[in-house]
């Protein structure tokens, strides 16, 4: 197929083209876009898509204003100053490639290519720009390969121990629920399209529970929110589960055909009552028997859960315990039952597309979330001497900022930065590239929300000089000499690759296809009930209450609490001196950092705000509006009091994630306070696991002290 039928449109006259959301959210939304005379002049939703239909959310719909922007990098930029300076001079691309490829090259060559570190994550989630030609060129060089953790790892870790994978029921069908928990998930910021769903549920009949320490806003808008303490998650579901067995609850023809290691579960369960339970999470006693027998008994009973528990020490045991709860009750056996998060993104890490087999025996693994020790410990051998950085921005995303800052400014360290916008961590490139806005590249987008792959077309031509991914790797194996067949792989033919791959959702899906109509539902069936008649992708095939893959691992091989590591409880020593629990969630308006540049965004947002019950505000001084400092022994960052009886528990504070440096009173963002340690097992961050304390700063005319 020529390669003009995945390209931009002809510039003259007005025509809309087919486009697709890229960004790290479920809702993984179809696009269309008009283009008048070479200039996108309104992107809106297609209302044809059945996930989409016709909407948008409040980000992506002033997405012309972030392809527009004065502030976009439009040309390849050189430090001239000192690191985080933001004194860069243009050259050009020639200029700024063979550069690249000579000091990638002799780093290769002395200590080794593992001195070489590749920095990503899903700034963009499309199956070519997020994970194809930029996989393979680093594999081909041998560089260090990065764990990508820092979203879903852990909670993905526990599902997979419980049912075998995290692939579920298809979203649309959670109209037929009864009941739906929604665990640790902000649906009306995070996953809106979903709501609709939720909402015709209500309208059948359904009782909708929200799960999450702080009121959000789908906390707010469902039938009951239930507010545990933060790390308790599992807790909740051991004693749920206590109670569906102790009353006999439990789906028993189900557990008897479908199940494994029930009794030992049964054992572990009982030392989880509804007083200790309420005990840990800070929640009435009866309100946990209640949420068991109501979830065992409204059939059938549906659950959506999200990031929320599983970035805490115990975030993997969190959800393998949730993830258990559907098999209890036999919730799998119905439409609108189980655990609804579609997986047309199973896809994504396409072997077909990131050729695996490139990479050289013995290769290291760096974790995502230890990047600060990564670029600061002088006992790693090589040291990480090179970084590139693409779709991501670590220099506000990675927990335990001080330490991130100190490795990313050292002047030894070859950064290179392939961005759209000057944030953080370009200010501290040695070279700065100017990357494409999905309005100006082709790609295939997965979601992790639904069930539909959605096309990307270019809609305008590059704005200055701006380019995709797949190119400048393409462009950077060229210049290293790589001459494997693979590398002159355009972007329609990895597209192709990934289709053709054998995975079986993918069976009937064509590029053609898929440009003419803009998306396809993956070869799901409707209703679907994966797991009705078991068959989970264990190694039993049946749901793991006991999973003899934990034990070989060394790891608890039934579901347990494990225990936040900071919190009044469990460190009493270092609560006294940091006693609130810091939850930083992602804000409204922002998705992570890749919003924080849009102006009208970032005043919708607003500036830093810490919220606060009044019975922590109160001793401390602490009014509505006054200016705090939120600190503990990692670092600070200064935001806005609000004082609130409803959003937050006692002992509980909250923030919104996305703010970047640069832009924050100070100077700094919440990530200064939070640990770059990891969860019990996944190796996931644990940002929410976060003690620290709130001052007041002098209001006008106090003395400083």
């Amino acid at each position: 197929m020529p390669r003009e039928l995945t390209g931009p449109p002809p510039a003259a006259g007005t025509h809309v083209v087919r486009g697709a959301c890229p960004h790290d959210c479920p809702d993984g939304c179809a696009m269309l876009v008009t283009v008048a005379d070479g200039r996108a002049v309104e992107v809106r939703g297609d209302p044809e898509h059945p996930f989409t239909r016709g909407h948008l959310c409040a980000k992506v719909a002033r997405y012309l204003e972030r392809v527009y922007s004065p502030d976009r990098i439009l040309h390849p930029m050189r430090r001239t100053g000192e690191k985080g300076s933001g004194e860069f001079t243009r050259v050009s691309w020639d200029e700024a490639l063979d550069e690249i490829a000579e000091r990638l090259g002799a780093i290769a060559r002395n200590p080794g290519p593992q001195a070489i570190l590749p920095y990503s994550y899903a700034g963009t989630m499309g199956l070519v720009q997020w994970g194809s030609m930029d996989r393979r060129f680093f594999h081909r060089l041998g560089a260090s390969l990065l764990d990508r953790t820092i979203c879903t790892a852990a909670g993905y870790a526990g599902s997979r121990y419980s049912i075998g994978t995290v692939a579920a029921c298809d979203p649309e069908d959670l109209v037929h629920s009864r009941y739906v928990v929604l665990w640790g998930v902000n649906v009306l910021s995070t996953h809106l399209h979903f709501w609709p769903l939720i909402a015709g549920a209500r309208q059948r009949g359904a009782r909708v529970v929200c799960i999450d320490p702080i009121r959000t806003r789908t906390a707010a808008a469902s039938d009951w929110h239930v507010a545990l303490a933060p790390g308790t998650d599992a807790a909740l579901a051991l004693g749920m589960a206590h109670v569906i067995l102790a009353e006999g609850l439990e789906d028993r023809d189900y557990l008897e055909r479908h199940a494994v290691g029930l009794e030992a579960f049964r054992h572990r369960v009982r030392h989880f009552s509804p007083r200790r339970v309420a005990e840990l999470t800070g929640l009435d006693a009866e309100d946990v028997a209640r949420l068991a027998r109501e979830y065992a008994t409204r059939r059938p009973a549906g659950m959506v859960w999200g990031l929320g528990f599983q970035r805490t020490a115990g975030g993997g045991m969190a959800a393998r315990a949730i993830t258990l709860l559907p098999a209890l009750v036999g919730a799998w056996r119905e439409v609108g039952g189980g655990i609804f998060r579609g997986r047309s993104g199973a896809i994504g890490a396409n072997p077909a597309i990131q050729r695996a087999d490139l990479i050289p025996p013995d290769t290291r693994t760096i974790n995502m979330v230890e990047l600060g020790k990564a670029l600061t410990d002088p006992a790693l051998d090589p040291p990480v001497l090179a970084l590139y950085v693409y779709n991501s921005n670590p220099a506000v995303v990675a927990p335990n900022q001080a330490l991130v800052e100190r490795g990313l400014r050292r002047a030894d360290l070859f950064t290179v930065v392939h961005e759209q916008f000057w944030n953080d961590t370009a200010a501290c490139a040695d070279l700065v590239l100017p990357a494409t806005t999905q309005l100006e590249h082709f790609d295939l987008i997965p979601s992790w929300g639904h069930y539909y792959l959605t096309a990307n077309r270019p809609a305008v031509t590059p704005l200055g000089e701006a380019r995709p991914n797949s190119e400048v790797f393409r462009l950077l194996a060229r210049r290293m000499g790589f001459d494997d067949p693979c590398f002159q792989d355009s972007d329609e033919d990895i597209a192709r690759q990934a289709l053709a791959y054998g995975h079986p959702h993918l069976r009937g899906l064509e590029l053609e296809t898929l440009l003419e109509r803009g998306w396809q539902r993956v070869n799901v069936p409707r209703g679907y009930t994966p797991y009705a008649e078991g068959g989970f992708p264990t190694p039993s095939g049946k749901c793991e209450f006991y999973s003899e893959a934990m034990a070989v691992a060394g790891l608890d091989p039934l579901p347990a609490f494990v225990p936040p590591r900071e919190s009044p409880r469990t460190a009493p020593d270092l609560a006294r001196r940091f006693p609130l629990q810091l939850i930083s969630a992602k804000g409204h308006y922002f998705l992570n950092t890749s919003f924080s540049a849009q102006p009208s965004l970032a005043r919708d947002e607003g500036p830093p705000v810490v919220e606060l019950h009044p019975e922590d505000a109160g001793p401390r001084g602490i009014a509505t509006g006054d200016r705090v400092r939120v600190y503990n022994d990692r670092g600070d960052f200064l935001a806005t009091a609000r004082v609130t009886a409803d959003r937050v528990r006692p002992g509980v504070c909250f923030t919104a994630f996305g703010h970047w440096h640069r832009r924050s009173p100070g100077g700094r963002a919440v990530n200064y306070t939070t640990s770059d340690a990891l969860t019990d097992f996944g190796g996931g961050p644990v940002f929410y696991d976060n003690l620290v304390q709130v001052k007041r700063l002098p209001r006008a005319g106090e003395p400083r002290t």
